[in-house]
């Protein structure tokens, strides 16, 4: 298996890379494992989610904080400082419960539950797609998925700023049951591990030893310019 740690300089190239690379992993391509993060504040809304609804669009606008689309689905999240962003592309083939979509979210969030235990003792898998430390989230989780292969990416809360998550994002209109009505404060936490050590970790975990030096580029080119770098694509809903 492959690994990738490759920020691209734009917020549409990023995006775009996770969906080139599940693209390109239908086509033949490799399994991976990817890490990147970004430098400043920024709202992520799932493929369906609703601008309004998940996000505080005048603080955002009125603080210049952009708000984007990725192509999975899920809830809206607030990345920046601190946030370790990772995906995975993984083959159906690969483990029987991958095919289902419950059954790879426990296959997926137990994995890295084991890998980050030594680092975060406690952190478990809670809900359909987060884990958390002590009822409190860490990460978030959303998919993506083909005919042969899933993309299953994710953030780890690991230095972040969590006063900032009040600020741009809405309380979500569908939570898990264990959120039981907690503010976003109340409800979230980082990660105390150095993100070296978190990478370190999930690669062993996956196997993920192969540096990936040839990734998809006219792809997240292309992608760019029909999706992620266009008005209408971001606001649509």
């Amino acid at each position: 298996m492959h690994a990738l740690d490759l920020t691209l300089p734009t917020l549409a190239e990023n995006l775009a890379l996770d969906e080139a690379l599940l693209l390109d992993a239908e086509a033949g391509g490799p399994e991976l494992l990817r890490f990147w993060e970004w430098p400043s504040q920024v709202v992520v809304i799932g493929a369906g989610g609703h601008w309004t609804q998940e996000a505080n669009v005048a603080a955002c606008r009125r603080d210049s904080v952009p708000i984007v689309r990725r192509s999975s689905g899920g809830g809206a999240v607030l990345l920046g400082p601190g946030c370790l962003m990772f995906s995975l592309v993984l083959a159906f083939e690969r483990q029987p419960l991958l095919a289902d979509l419950h059954g790879s979210y426990r296959l997926i969030l137990k994995t890295i539950a084991a890998a980050l235990a030594p680092l975060a003792p406690g952190i478990a898998p809670a809900g359909i797609s987060d884990l958390a430390v002590a009822g409190r989230k860490c990460s978030g989780n959303a998919q993506q998925r083909k005919r042969t292969h899933l993309l299953h990416h994710g953030t780890l809360l690991c230095n972040f700023d969590l006063t900032q998550i009040p600020r741009y994002l809405a309380h979500p209109p569908r939570a898990p049951d264990y959120r039981r009505r907690r503010s976003h404060l109340d409800f979230v936490t980082n990660l105390q591990a150095p993100i070296a050590n978190i990478k370190e970790s999930l690669c062993l975990a996956w196997q993920a030893l192969d540096p990936l030096t040839d990734w998809p580029q006219d792809l997240v080119r292309t992608l760019c310019e029909q999706k992620y770098d266009r008005t209408d694509w971001q606001q649509r809903r």
